[in-house]
C-alpha cells in the first residue's frame, strides 16, 4: 500500500509539473514560411487573392481532394470567402478582411470541426530579383488544451510549417504552368481594314529581329502618343522574311487616323495600307510561341489552296504588351497574311 501511495504521489507531481510547464508556455503563436516564386508580383497576388484558385495548390485540399468546397458569390478582395467540409479536413471557413494590391492580404480563418478556433492568416508580397518574395503565415492564441497538445506534438511550427512550405512550392509550380499556357487559332479569311500608320524601318538577321523591334517599336509608339494621334494596337509589317539568306526587312508601326507630316529628323515616316484580304491567326500567350502561329497560318493557306501575296507585307498586331500584361499567358497577337 505504501508503494502505491508513493506511485500515486509521483504521478500527481508529474501531472502538476506538466500543468505548470504548459501554463508557462507562450499563448501566442506565429507560424510562417517565405519563398521566392518565379513570377511577377501581379500574377502571384491575383492568384492568391481569389479563393477559386486555392484548390490547385492548397496542401490541405491535396490531402482530401473530395472534400466539399463552397465558394461565396464573392471570392476575391475584402469580403471574399469560401468554406470546406470533409472527413480529413473537418469543417471551417476563411474570409479576406484586408488587402493592399500587390503588397498584402489579411484573412480570418475559423475552424468548426473537429475543434473550434480562430486564427489570422497573412500574406506579404515583395518584388525581388528572380520573381516575388511571398510570406504566408498564421498567428493566433492557444488555450490550455491546445497548448498541451502542441507541447507533446512538437509545437505549432513543426505541425503547420511543412504545410506552408508545401503550399508555396505548389503555388510556384502551378503559376509556372499557367504562365506557359498558350493557344493558336486560325480564324480564317477576313478583310483587314488598312489605314494610315506611322513607322520606322530596318533590316537585320532573323536572330536580331527581337532586339531590333524592342528598340524601334517604343520610338514610333512614343512619337504617336506624344502627339496624341495613336488610334490602335502597334504592329509589325514584314516586307521580306528570307530564311535561306537569314535576312528580314520589317517596319514597326502604329495606326493613326489620317496622314501625318512627321518631323524631318524624327526617323518616323507615314504610310498607308489599302484594305486587303487575309488569313487571320490569333496567338494567345507568350510571343515565343509566334513561330507556331505563323506555321499554322501558312498550313491553313496550303490546306485551303490559298496563295499568299508575296509582294504585300504580312502583318503582326499586338493587342497588349508585357508592361501592361504581367502574365504572358494573357498576351494577344494577331497575324494577317495577305492572300490573292
Amino acid at each position: 500500500m505504501k508503494a502505491l501511495k508513493y506511485i500515486f504521489l509521483l504521478l500527481l507531481l508529474i501531472i502538476v509539473a506538466g500543468a505548470i510547464y504548459i501554463a508557462t508556455l507562450e499563448n501566442n503563436y506565429d507560424v510562417k514560411r517565405t519563398e521566392v516564386i518565379n513570377a511577377p508580383i501581379e500574377v502571384v497576388y491575383n492568384n492568391v487573392n481569389d479563393y477559386k484558385n486555392w484548390p490547385e495548390w492548397s496542401p490541405w485540399i491535396e490531402q482530401e481532394p473530395a472534400a466539399e468546397l463552397l465558394f461565396a458569390d464573392k471570392t476575391s478582395g475584402v469580403g471574399g470567402s469560401y468554406s470546406w467540409k470533409g472527413e480529413v479536413l473537418g469543417e471551417g471557413n476563411i474570409e479576406t478582411v484586408a488587402v493592399k494590391v500587390n503588397e498584402y492580404i489579411d484573412q480570418k480563418i475559423r475552424f468548426i470541426k473537429p475543434f473550434e478556433s480562430t486564427s489570422d492568416i497573412y500574406w506579404n508580397f515583395k518584388s525581388v530579383e528572380g520573381g516575388t518574395e511571398v510570406t504566408w503565415g498564421m498567428k493566433g492564441n492557444l488555450d490550455f488544451m491546445s497548448k498541451a497538445y502542441m507541447a507533446y506534438s512538437g509545437g505549432m511550427d513543426k505541425q503547420m510549417g511543412p504545410d506552408y512550405e508545401r503550399g508555396l512550392f505548389k503555388l510556384d509550380s502551378i503559376l509556372q504552368i499557367k504562365m506557359q499556357q498558350y493557344s493558336v487559332i486560325v480564324n480564317g479569311l477576313t478583310t483587314h481594314s488598312g489605314g494610315y500608320y506611322l513607322y520606322n524601318t530596318a533590316s537585320c538577321k532573323i536572330e536580331e529581329l527581337s532586339a531590333k523591334t524592342a528598340d524601334m517599336m517604343p520610338k514610333v509608339s512614343a512619337y504617336a502618343k506624344n502627339n496624341n494621334i495613336m488610334t490602335g494596337s502597334p504592329f509589325t509589317l514584314f516586307h521580306k522574311y528570307d530564311t535561306e539568306n537569314n535576312a528580314v526587312i520589317f517596319s514597326c508601326a502604329v495606326p493613326v487616323s489620317e496622314k501625318v507630316i512627321t518631323d524631318k529628323d524624327s526617323g518616323i515616316l507615314t504610310g498607308m495600307l489599302q484594305p486587303f484580304k487575309a488569313v487571320k491567326t490569333t496567338l494567345k500567350g507568350d510571343y515565343k510561341n509566334s513561330k507556331e502561329a505563323w506555321e499554322s497560318a501558312y498550313k491553313y493557306l496550303a490546306d485551303n489552296n490559298l496563295e499568299p501575296i508575296e509582294t504585300s507585307p504580312a502583318l503582326e498586331a499586338y493587342h497588349n504588351n508585357s508592361e501592361d500584361t504581367p502574365n504572358p499567358a494573357d498576351l494577344i497577337t494577331e497575324i494577317f497574311v495577305p492572300v490573292k
